[in-house]
């Protein structure tokens, strides 16, 4: 059994994660800013009222564990504002880069001392976040967003090797969820977290810092 963190675990991908490694046995501590009805009725730990983009409370979540060790950090807190040219909000696109890209940056930073021997860091990016793949343009704050959350993946998945510790960076592929409007072309969380936690299974330092999608394509930057 490994103990596992999760954040923006109240729904959607984040949700569906807790459901799927408490069902195989796994520890969970699941992180959001509220609960929600669906999350409590898995009767794991909870966190709530963590925020990524507020240090205060990733102190007081790493303060919370006490001696817990971490043995998988999974990212998978993150917002979508799709941005135009026509329509550009700096505001939100700004935005995104501190949900999306920094903060989960500064939360992996703040929580390496709870982290385990050969712990493992799962980044939730997109494949949007992919430079050869934009075929279709637009999506502005979310793109640049992710590009950076990939970015940080790879440093990371450099800069920790040395202390045994493993970084995926994931795309969950297109998944209907509020996220996405429930959209009609995409895969449900169930398939998604699937593929997520073979990936996340097969994960080594080894292969440390590749951006896969969570079939198991390995995606271009």
């Amino acid at each position: 059994m490994s103990t596992y963190l999760i954040t923006g675990a109240n729904r959607g991908i984040g949700l569906e994660l807790v459901r799927q490694l408490k069902a195989r046995g796994e520890d969970v501590i699941a992180t959001c800013r509220s609960i929600s009805p669906e999350l409590s009725a898995l009767s794991v730990r909870v966190e709530t009222n963590i925020d990524i983009t507020s240090g205060d409370s990733i102190v007081k979540l790493r303060e919370s564990l006490s001696d817990t060790k971490v043995d998988v950090l999974i990212q998978n807190a993150g917002i979508a504002e799709f941005n135009s040219l026509s329509n550009l909000d700096p505001q939100s696109i700004v935005h995104q880069f501190e949900v999306n890209a920094l903060s989960p940056l500064c939360c992996v930073q703040t929580m390496l001392s709870t982290l385990s021997h050969s712990a493992k860091i799962v980044l939730v990016s997109s494949r949007m976040g992919s430079i050869e793949d934009n075929i279709s343009g637009g999506s502005y704050g979310y793109r640049m967003s992710k590009v950076a959350l990939c970015m940080a993946g790879k440093s990371l998945a450099v800069d920790l090797k040395t202390k045994g510790i493993s970084v995926a960076i994931l795309h969950p592929g297109l998944v209907s969820t509020r996220m996405t409007g429930f959209t009609s072309n995409g895969i449900q969380p169930k398939e998604s977290v699937k593929g997520l936690i073979q990936r996340i299974d097969e994960l080594t330092l080894e292969n440390s810092g590749t951006f896969w999608h969570s079939n198991g394509e390995i995606l271009p930057w």
